[in-house]
């Protein structure tokens, strides 16, 4: 077992041991400047595969470029995501 629990409690697994703890408390956590910016280009590319998957032009283009074994959502999520590394 692992995950959490109504956001009380969590499952976690150690070298075959199931561990169970509460859940953090990350209020008071306050991230730094290149973490909100991380986050916000993720938000970012999210929007863009989502859409990427609505517009069957661009959908069509894109599975041109998949491999087999390949998803597009995640595929366009690299392809926005490699431009802001």
């Amino acid at each position: 077992i692992n995950g959490t629990l109504n956001k009380e409690i969590v499952f976690k697994q150690y070298r075959g041991k199931t561990v169970i703890s509460s859940y953090p408390d990350m209020s008071r956590v306050k991230p730094i400047a290149l973490q909100k910016r991380k986050h916000t280009v993720f938000a970012d590319a999210v929007q863009y595969a989502k859409a990427i998957n609505r517009d069957p032009k661009k959908k069509a283009i894109y599975k041109k470029k998949l491999k087999k074994e390949d998803n597009l959502y995640q595929f366009a999520l690299k392809e926005y995501l490699r431009k802001y590394k």
